[in-house]
């Protein structure tokens, strides 16, 4: 940590290893190598080897090249939800030297079309569930090259069948599709299977990830981040995590999406490079399942995020498992409430360690250190991190003074793609990213975020963007103007409250949550609108967020 008189800049020890992988598949083949014949991904009952996740992704990657025209470079999306499917397609995809675009399986056609289209992907790996949906938006993106998987793919006769046959026929979950020239995942795998690929060399610089985040005009935008981005926020959690874990030997529970980045480096990068085994929950929503699942698993480590703490504590049948190996907790994604933390360590005997990341910066920023957890901070820079706090106008500020929290280090990212302008608003030419997040570096190295400087909406650790509620909002023939913003809640962290003034009364607000039920994935879905005669407004006319949130506030603390 370096300090100064008025401009302290807290600093994260050097980062060890930037020099033993130039590639996240230098990573990935160090890893399959040293840690064959342990476990890699497990789901549903079935476990995947790192010999086996070595083959499979080497087979989908000789598919990519022989049976496609993909060149090195072109993007991919990979719409899928915690499935084995996951990491044989991403690696492959990534072998093949493809740009991983990860993609929300809960996405409307809308936001689908937007992201492919914005991404120029020329390929998707997706879950038959929603191939549907990419029927009715394929004429508008230039993909080209359909692989559709179904729940069970990877499990092996006749379990694969049984599971796929009940998905689609008894529980209806795969509406009919009709994409004339897709291939299934399993057809691209035969294929490939016993064909040599060439690996693609990629360099430090080369995107790695396209990973889409919300944007001030309510479109998401891509943020790359490249092999060395990844690398490096991989070797970070090793260096703050690490000292917690035995290499090898750790059976580490995953129930957030994997295509999110949080889970994507965790699990995909840093416990694969240690050789750990993660255990895929595909529907944690589905919380009887879940803990059913948990039933006789001597897992060690547990990663998650506060709301999801919470539901679990609060249920009978998770109190009663086993948590006498259970040695590392980590939570990110939200804020973790002390209150939370204090019941997940008395029910379970583990403490939380409590990280903060962004997309921008892969994601990790800073994390509380194992042996020395500080509830209410976002611990500590990670290694090869400076972080400072600046004012309005981009002055670095003291210790203990608020501030808009900017952070440097080989993991903040290249910048948006394709949007130079939005790049240089939150990143500067030195290398500085300004977070949007309002903090306090306190003198002892912690960090605490007190605000946002944003009107981003956190619910259940997923981004919400105002201006994308009020963009399909608007579309509504009997809305004058809206404004959406969030509220606290119980469940999850803050709930979305839209504030409405309609041109009569004949709209009601079950009509508009359905309206933005067609357009919206659920989490993005107002849970409660309130009608209004006007708006609180700057005198330049811009909507005062702001104030009808503190409003909110104010009311439920009054």
């Amino acid at each position: 940590m370096s300090e100064h008189a008025t401009a302290p800049i807290l600093a994260g020890p050097d980062i060890e290893g930037m020099d033993e992988y130039r590639s996240v598949m230098e990573v990935f083949h160090a890893a399959v190598e040293r840690y064959a014949d342990n476990p890699a991904f497990s789901c549903m009952g079935r476990t995947l080897s790192f010999a086996d996740l070595d083959r499979l992704s080497g087979d989908f990657a000789a598919w990519l090249q022989t049976e496609t025209d993909l060149e090195p470079g072109d993007r991919i999306a990979i719409q899928l939800p915690n499935l084995l499917q996951f990491p044989v397609a991403v690696f492959g995809a990534m072998r093949a030297g493809l740009v991983v675009v990860n993609t929300n399986p809960l996405y409307t056609e809308r936001e689908m079309g937007h992201q492919f289209k914005d991404s120029g992907a020329k390929a998707i790996v997706i879950l038959a569930n929603m191939a549907d949906k990419l029927e009715r938006i394929l004429d508008r993106t230039e993909i080209r090259h359909v692989v559709v998987t179904e729940l069970a793919d990877l499990h092996e006769f006749p379990k694969r069948q049984l599971i796929n046959a009940v998905v689609k026929y008894v529980k209806k979950m795969v509406p009919s599709y009709r994409l004339p020239g897709a291939v299934t995942l399993r057809q691209a795998l035969r294929a490939g299977a016993g064909r040599s690929h060439r690996e693609v060399p990629r360099e430090p610089d080369d995107i790695a990830a396209l990973q889409y985040t919300g944007g001030t005009t309510g479109l998401a935008k891509g943020t790359m981040l490249t092999h060395r981005n990844l690398v490096a926020n991989m070797l970070q959690a090793r260096q703050a995590i690490g000292p917690g874990l035995d290499e090898g030997r750790e059976l580490v529970v995953a129930p957030l999406p994997v295509y999110h980045i949080y889970t994507f480096t965790v699990n995909c990068l840093f416990l694969m490079e240690t050789g750990n085994h993660s255990v895929l929950i595909t529907n944690p929503r589905d919380l009887d399942g879940f803990v059913k699942e948990l039933k006789g698993m001597s897992f060690t480590g547990f990663i998650g995020l506060n709301t999801l703490f919470n539901a679990l504590c609060n249920r009978e049948d998770f109190r009663q498992l086993d948590f006498s190996r259970l040695h590392l907790t980590i939570s990110g994604g939200m804020a973790l409430t002390r209150a939370v933390a204090e019941r997940w360590e008395e029910v379970t005997g583990c403490p939380v360690a409590e990280g903060y990341g962004l997309t921008e910066t892969s994601p990790i920023v800073s994390f509380n250190p194992i042996d020395a957890i500080q509830l209410g901070t976002i611990g500590r820079p990670v290694a090869g991190t400076q972080v400072k706090v600046v004012d309005v106008d981009g002055n670095d500020l003291p210790f203990g003074e608020p501030g808009e929290l900017c952070v440097k280090g080989p993991q903040v990212m290249k910048g948006y793609w394709n949007r130079e302008d939005e790049t240089a608003q939150v990143l500067s030419e030195d290398g500085w990213f300004r977070t949007g997040d309002i903090a306090v570096l306190q003198d002892d190295g912690y960090i605490r975020i007190v605000d946002r400087k944003k009107d981003m909406i956190l619910v259940s650790g997923f981004n919400v963007y105002p201006n994308e509620i009020e963009d399909v909002v608007a579309t509504h023939p009997g809305v004058v103007e809206s404004a959406a913003v969030g509220v606290p809640d119980e469940a999850s962290g803050e709930a979305i409250k839209l504030f409405v003034v309609a041109k009569d009364d004949s709209l009601d607000e079950k009509a508009l949550r359905e309206w933005c039920k067609k357009e919206l994935t659920a989490y993005k879905v107002p849970k409660t609108v309130e009608f209004r005669d006007e708006l609180p407004k700057t005198n330049v006319g811009k909507v005062l967020r702001r104030q009808l949130r503190d409003d909110e506030v104010g009311r439920a603390d009054g």
